[in-house]
């Protein structure tokens, strides 16, 4: 199993002034301590199960370039992307550009969007429901067709692109990560596009296995094929007292098929807390 570093918090003690700096050691300190990938939140206010509405929040994809120039090896994504908050052409060529700029590191995270308040808030699109996932799996097939040899015409519901050009490629084909558990149409795009889903890391993540399982039969797909991450607190305790706890929960997921967990590391600007889990919980959970 994998670990993974979701930075879902800017608001440090040293305040915006201090926030680059911070981050930087952060990721550096990610990077050291054996994390293999590291994420933002798409969001442009805070989401209140982390904080305060209108506590700091950086926008993702500017946030995953900075990211970039200050490490080498940690793979880079937004987890998750909103659909609606980009053309998909647009974003198809962000992702290419991290990918280019990063050598090789970036993935495409996505989801069907939620925050309708933050949405209307600052007046982006955000449309029904329904309609966000029929964009959702359009802009997969852009996306895919913007990545391959193909710089035809794509022609959708919602979508039409007269040229799907794009110069420099990636490096490498970015990897497409759909996040949520959601049994009809969710676990379905998975089947279908993704090599990873992302599940919360709740009682129900055999049972969400099981559906993609499912999925995976009606289309054809090989279900060993897509990794199986989770979103989890990483919290290792101030002094390590949790440790034990938290190798327990490893392991739970570890046995269902989980490849990688991903998550929120509780005060992530005290360092002390990645290197304690680089020590114990990295290398422990590359056993499992």
């Amino acid at each position: 199993m994998k670990i993974g570093l979701h930075v879902a918090n800017f608001t440090y003690p040293s305040g915006p002034a201090g926030l680059a700096d911070d981050l930087t050691r952060i990721v550096v300190a990610a990077e050291e301590a054996g994390f293999g990938r590291v994420s933002v939140m798409d969001h442009l206010w805070q989401i209140r199960p982390v904080g305060p509405v209108d506590s700091d929040m950086l926008e993702a994809y500017t946030t995953l370039g900075y990211i970039a120039a200050r490490t080498s090896k940690v793979e880079l994504l937004a987890w998750v992307t909103a659909v609606t908050y980009r053309e998909p052409g647009m974003l198809a060529k962000i992702v290419s550009t991290l990918d280019v700029l990063s050598k090789g590191r970036a993935w495409l995270g996505i989801g069907a969007a939620w925050n309708r308040e933050e949405a209307e808030g600052l007046g982006l699109f955000f449309p029904p429901t329904a309609e966000r996932f029929e964009r959702l799996e359009e802009t997969l097939q852009i996306c895919r067709q913007m990545w391959s040899d193909s710089d035809a015409p794509y022609e959708g519901k919602h979508y039409r692109l007269g040229r799907t050009l794009n110069v420099p490629q990636p490096l490498r084909t970015p990897p497409i990560l759909i996040g949520g558990g959601g049994e009809k149409k969710t676990l379905r795009l998975v089947a279908q596009y993704a090599q990873a889903c992302n599940l919360f890391g709740g009682p129900d993540v055999e049972h969400k296995l099981d559906v993609l399982r499912g999925h995976c039969e009606a289309v054809g797909r090989d279900y060993d094929e897509i990794e199986k991450t989770v979103m989890v607190t990483l919290d290792p305790g101030e002094n390590g007292e949790k440790i034990g706890e938290l190798q327990s929960m490893l392991q739970g997921f570890a046995a269902l098929g989980v490849q990688e967990a991903h998550g929120i590391v509780p005060k992530v600007w005290e360092t002390e807390r990645l290197a304690l889990i680089g020590k114990e919980i990295v290398p422990a959970a590359a056993e499992m």
